[in-house]
């Protein structure tokens, strides 16, 4: 099992070239098409040319999950970078049948996940961190922080608390691009927190059944993930 997780390790933290498509048929991230799942991220990102915007790495692991989840009602991606920090743009919105990247957004991170990265994570009621993994969006309501969106946890004991622990998108002033002039964004409770203005518009693009990914290079989750290990 060890060799494994370090297989899979290994294929994800490197860059993939054309050459390389080839070498990966065998590994447990390759679907039953001739052409691998690997090689599918690295051929969108270029198609979108995404380069110096998006992370290369994040962004295949969420093209491998959103093509593995069967659920998902629309072709929209949302692709989330926590290797980020919060004073930079890491929120993403992409038009999976169009090819296209529709929003890049600044995002607050749980209070307690840290201050201007996000390095430590919860699936836990309480912790105020956020969370990793693939989400389901659900649909909308006005609550306390305003117009907010579900978010469904794919992901057993990673993130399957998320509905219960009330975490779901919504809009703050705290996560205004103004306020990372102090050196980060405001925190949340454990929310995905958009800019005020922007809030609206992303969320009533993504409700409803859309995938989202939110990434850190983090091995843990890397091994405990049940989507990007399915066979």
């Amino acid at each position: 099992m060890f060799q494994k997780v370090i297989f899979c390790l290994f294929f994800l933290f490197i860059p993939l070239n054309r050459a390389a498509v080839n070498t990966v048929a065998n590994s447990p991230f390759t679907s039953s098409d001739p052409v691998s799942e690997l090689a599918v991220g690295e051929q969108l990102f270029e198609e979108m040319e995404l380069g110096g915007t998006v992370n290369f790495i994040a962004f295949r692991q969420a093209v491998a999950g959103y093509n593995r989840i069967k659920e998902k009602n629309k072709p929209i991606l949302t692709l989330i970078d926590f290797s980020k920090p919060s004073t930079e743009k890491r929120f993403f919105v992409f038009d999976m049948e169009k090819k296209k990247l529709l929003y890049s957004s600044v995002v607050a991170h749980g209070r307690n996940s840290g201050e201007n990265y996000a390095t430590s994570f919860s699936n836990q009621y309480g912790s105020y961190k956020s969370s990793l993994g693939f989400y389901l969006t659900e649909n909308t309501y006005q609550g306390g922080n305003g117009y907010s969106l579900i978010l469904n946890g794919l992901e057993k004991g990673i993130n399957d608390k998320a509905k219960a622990r009330s975490i779901v998108v919504h809009g703050a002033p705290y996560a205004n691009p103004s306020v990372a002039a102090s050196g980060r964004l405001g925190r949340s409770l454990g929310c995905p927190a958009l800019p005020t203005k922007l809030a609206r518009p992303i969320i009533n693009t993504i409700k409803d059944g859309s995938v989202m990914f939110i990434y850190a290079n983090n091995p843990h989750y890397l091994a405990q993930s049940n989507i990007l290990h399915k066979n």
